[in-house]
């Protein structure tokens, strides 16, 4: 069964790398991603360099070892050529010794010519790793080329990207008419409005549904049913004036008698005024016997 903790030390590491990976600035992440592909081409470069250098120091062994083989050869020969001439000479103990030492030239012949041939094969690999590696930075410092050409490319689009996010907030701004700090916004202004008008009409609805409600409903009802019975009769005077005036005009005496005949007022004034005094007179006549 595996550790409780453990498993939650890879929960939480794993939680927080994605957290990172959220926040992380591009930008950031581009220049790593390049010094990481810098470095790998360093390192690459400094292998593909070791293995020249072997390949380097081979070939000067090589040489070496080559100039060591001509001259053991050139010296067993000329060991031999010695050991002839003493002989010849009669010196047979000379040209034993002579022969000896061609034969010791010969010995260590065979042995540079072998390593010779351990050199030659040593080189050949040399030169194909060396080859190799060469063709590994060739491609290594393509990628790298590639890689900054990339970089180039991301930062334009990544600046692109800024720009029209700032574009998008810029719009999204306007539409809303939010201004920046602590100015709310048209939504909200008009959130509050509705819910003084829904307010409003909550008090008017309970206040037309109680005894004063009520009351002044009616108080209401009958001001306008004397308003209309005011109006009515205004009305009503108003044609019957209209009614007086062509009589009138028609029944006029003469300039003479004009003056001594009352005015329309008087006239209008008199049935009145013989109207009210009628019953007082009534009143004082004395009863029939």
């Amino acid at each position: 069964m595996a550790n409780p903790f453990v498993k939650a030390w890879k929960y939480f590491m794993a939680a927080f790398g994605a957290k990172v990976e959220e926040r992380a600035d591009p930008k950031i992440q581009i220049q790593q991603a390049i010094e990481a592909e810098q470095h790998r081409h360093q390192s690459l470069a400094n292998q593909a360099a070791a293995v020249l250098g072997n390949q380097r120091q081979l070939e000067m062994r090589l040489t070496r070892q080559l100039s060591e083989v001509e001259k053991l050869q050139s010296s067993a020969r000329q060991a031999l050529v010695l050991a002839d001439q003493t002989r010849a000479r009669g010196d047979a103990q000379k040209a034993t010794d002579f022969e000896s030492a061609a034969a010791a030239f010969a010995t260590q012949l065979v042995s540079a010519e072998q390593s010779v041939e351990d050199l030659k094969r040593s080189h050949d690999e040399a030169l194909q790793a060396a080859e190799q590696a060469k063709g590994a930075v060739d491609q290594s410092r393509m990628r790298l080329q590639q890689t900054l050409a990339e970089r180039s490319k991301l930062l334009s689009q990544l600046e692109q990207a800024r720009m029209q996010e700032q574009v998008s907030a810029s719009l999204r701004s306007m539409s809303e008419l939010s201004a920046p700090g602590s100015t709310p916004t048209l939504s909200e202004v008009r959130e509050k409005i509705e819910t003084r008008y829904a307010h409003a009409l909550g008090q008017q609805e309970l206040a037309q549904n109680s005894v004063e409600g009520r009351m002044l409903e009616v108080q209401k009802a009958t001001l306008d049913v004397s308003a209309a019975s005011r109006l009515e009769q205004i009305r009503a005077s108003m044609d019957s004036g209209a009614d007086k005036a062509p009589s009138q005009r028609a029944d006029q005496a003469p300039p003479a008698a004009v003056e001594a005949a009352p005015t329309g007022p008087a006239l209008d004034a008199q049935p009145a005024s013989s109207a009210v005094s009628d019953p007082a007179q009534a009143q004082r006549r004395p009863e029939p016997a």
